[in-house]
């Protein structure tokens, strides 16, 4: 087994060295990534020293102290998202350009062909972010005499790498199912403004200087780019590439392709929840379990969190709940009948949210969004048992009388969005990569519009009407 992988590594790197090499030679390629990755850092180095001294006129170093690392987490991205263009036209360029032809005709496999052409158009943006980050650290030590911990370096190392990864394996991705170097350009945005976000997200991290928060996010970024390289993988054909000219968009064949996918061969409404919702559901069984070990976990993390940021005891104090704090919330339009569609749209919106982050990280933000309110229960179910209130108390009071609605409801739409996120990862079988989104789009519609969206009613309902009594009968004393 490890004979056969080595193998196949050596082929795709026969193909690595011989676009290193290809880049190297040209100088139009190196000059402009070299300039880039030296002038940067130095202006970056500029910056750390003018906002050094200002911060120090004003008595406020700690601002200086907290920009410094963000700089540094720049100067690695920077040359990377320059850099990205060279991923962006490993497969489609040489179609254009006609020097792609002997390479699809050598004896090497497809998923030689594509890790070869991945690991070379990674390995030159993260030499020259590496690169970068040498220069940045040199000058801000020479002018300033800031040294990183050891720990925030290894963790900016590991982001740049991982960073890197993720951006380079989504173009190579886009580059082998684009039909124009056009087309790879302005698909490009779905990895650059994502990966500016988060750099924003990043940035948050560190001015608050919680650095132990961005294991994390390495982590969650190496899933993805693993999930990346599969789908680079599995959708890659040789055949295809040289056969695909232009995609056209065709809104009646996704209809109806969507239509078919949805429908399947029921034919009466009670066969389609008998046959074709129960298969679907089938299909969801796993990821059905991965979401409901995630809220459990969202739970533990949450109650971890109780211990790390303690809320007073006066905030805690149930005792002085009456009858005339439930006359108090009756007077309120969301807690009566009437604000049920209140909840029940703000619930929507939220897996609205979760689905449209699920479709561009393989489901894994939308699980994350949808871990988050379970994520509050945990800490405020631990912040309570510390004031001596039973851990079942607790949930029967404030999460069961509408969570047995709800909480069912969270699990469907996670494991019908981290589905349809895991399509593209996975082997079309027979089907175009697009065919077989659409049918996991088709399922996750079936989840949604027949179940998700009547245990969500009739959990806002609850939540409205049932839980605030039953928290005034419980826990008001």
């Amino acid at each position: 087994m490890f004979e056969a992988a080595g193998q196949r590594l050596g082929g795709a790197l026969i193909i690595t060295r011989r676009e290193v090499r290809d880049q190297l030679r040209d100088w139009r390629i190196i000059f402009p990534v070299l300039i880039l990755t030296l002038f940067f850092p130095g202006l970056m180095n500029f910056t750390a020293q003018r906002l050094v001294s200002f911060v120090q006129r004003y008595g406020a170093p700690l601002v200086g102290d907290r920009l410094i690392p963000f700089l540094l987490l720049i100067v690695g991205f920077f040359p990377i998202s320059i850099s990205l263009v060279i991923a962006l036209e490993s497969f489609v360029g040489e179609k254009e350009r006609r020097s792609i032809e002997p390479l699809l005709g050598s004896p090497l496999s497809d998923g030689q062909i594509y890790l070869g052409k991945l690991l070379a158009a990674l390995l030159p943006p993260l030499l020259t972010a590496y690169l970068g980050i040498t220069v940045y650290l040199v000058g801000v030590f020479t002018q300033v005499g800031w040294k990183p911990p050891a720990v925030l370096l290894t963790q900016v190392v590991l982001l740049t790498m991982v960073q890197a990864l993720v951006m380079v394996s989504g173009a190579v991705v886009i580059s082998s199912q684009a039909t124009s170097v056009r087309s790879a350009n302005l698909l490009a945005s779905f990895i650059i403004i994502p990966m500016a976000l988060l750099i924003q997200g990043e940035a948050i991290i560190m001015f608050w200087a919680r650095y132990s928060a961005l294991w994390w996010v390495i982590i969650a970024q190496v899933f993805i780019a693993i999930l990346l390289i599969r789908t680079g993988v599995a959708h890659f054909n040789r055949e295809e590439l040289l056969g695909r000219e232009l995609d056209a968009l065709n809104l009646g064949w996704v209809f109806r392709q969507f239509r078919l996918s949805f429908k399947g061969k029921a034919s009466s409404i009670g066969r389609w929840y008998t046959q074709e919702l129960w298969a679907t559901l089938r299909k969801m069984a796993l990821p059905i379990v991965i979401m409901a070990l995630a809220l459990v976990a969202a739970m533990l993390v949450g109650a971890q969190q109780a211990k790390v940021f303690i809320l007073p005891p006066e905030l805690l104090n149930w005792g002085n709940l009456d009858q005339g704090f439930l006359q108090g919330l009756e007077s309120v339009r969301f807690f009566s009948a009437s604000g049920i569609g209140t909840v029940w749209l703000h619930n929507l919106r939220a897996i609205a949210l979760a689905t449209l982050f699920g479709i561009f990280s393989f489901g894994v933000l939308g699980v994350l969004i949808l871990m988050l309110p379970f994520a509050l229960i945990g800490y405020f179910m631990a912040s309570m048992a510390s004031t001596g209130l039973p851990v079942p108390t607790f949930l029967a009071a404030l999460v069961l009388p509408h969570g047995i609605l709800e909480i069912p409801a969270i699990i469907l739409a996670g494991a019908a969005i981290l589905r349809l996120g895991a399509t593209l990862a996975a082997p079309a079988q027979g089907k175009t990569i697009g065919e077989a989104w659409i049918a996991a789009l088709a399922d996750w519609a079936k989840v949604m519009l027949s179940l998700v969206l009547p245990l969500l009613l009739g959990a806002a309902a609850l939540e409205l009407l049932l839980t605030p009594r039953i928290a005034i009968w419980l826990l008001g004393g």
